[in-house]
């Protein structure tokens, strides 16, 4: 028999019998951008997808099930990995999209920027990742999670001075090595995709120009640049601990 919806999430189950065999990717910042078109990215690929953001509208696709709320708190990361689990029975990818970025010289940070970025960046991270794992490793089968930082870490911008984003995401890319190596043997895979200036509705046409011009290639990134390396790595069984840079160059010189 079907189960009862959940009133607290966002869309009524119409085949959860059927649903519960396919694959469940959880997705945070979801709402818009690349974090949108990843959701959409697994959802051809034929698997459930539990999507996250502040503010993100319920779904018409039975395949998706959202979950408002802001991933700097805790409790929000745990209710999304268990609204997985009673949904849709399983969890087999994380994509830890969610994330801000405060551009500031390091001297006019404040500590609520400092509070703010770290609790997003890093807290979020931690507490949906740890909830996931858990339920890999209580499934036995494996899993992936993938972490979207920034080529900020490996190659600074004098233009562009955004310590902040360099602190934190840095701090992921050697968190997804560890836990690389930590879970291998578990079959559980982490990576990291490593954007350059991706063209998202964060940043206004006329910024265009200026920010084409910091990568070598001499465009910015499409939000189907970052979406092809993720399921990429998705099917790329051989592949944990990588930080695949995605950044028309950045990372390799200007």
């Amino acid at each position: 028999m079907p189960r009862e919806p959940n009133p607290t999430h966002s869309l009524v189950m119409t085949n959860n019998e059927a649903l519960t065999t396919n694959k469940v990717a959880v997705v945070t910042g979801a709402s818009q951008g690349i974090g949108a078109a990843t959701v959409a990215a697994y959802r051809k690929l034929g698997w459930n997808v539990v999507a996250n953001s502040r503010t993100i509208a319920s779904s018409n696709d039975p395949g998706v099930l959202t979950v408002p709320g802001d991933i700097a708190d805790p409790a929000v990361g745990a209710r999304i990995v268990e609204t997985a689990l009673s949904e849709f029975g399983r969890v087999d990818t994380v994509v830890n999209n969610a994330g801000i970025f405060i551009a500031k010289p390091f001297t006019e940070y404040t500590a609520e920027d400092f509070d703010a970025v770290t609790a997003i960046n890093l807290r979020g991270f931690v507490v949906v990742t740890q909830k996931a794992v858990e339920a890999m490793l209580a499934r036995g089968e494996g899993g992936h999670v993938v972490t979207i930082t920034t080529t900020l870490t490996d190659h600074p911008v004098s233009a562009l001075a955004s310590v902040f984003a360099s602190l934190t995401k840095g701090g992921l890319n050697s968190a997804t090595k560890s836990l690389a190596i930590e879970y291998a043997k578990s079959g559980i895979r982490f990576n990291a995709v490593s954007p350059g200036i991706i063209a998202t509705p964060m940043h206004p046409a006329e910024t265009h120009e200026f920010l084409s011009a910091l990568h070598p290639v001499g465009r910015m990134g499409a939000i189907s640049d970052i979406t092809d390396a993720i399921l990429y790595l998705e099917n790329a069984p051989f592949v944990t601990g990588e930080i695949l840079h995605v950044d028309g160059g950045q990372s390799a010189g200007h």
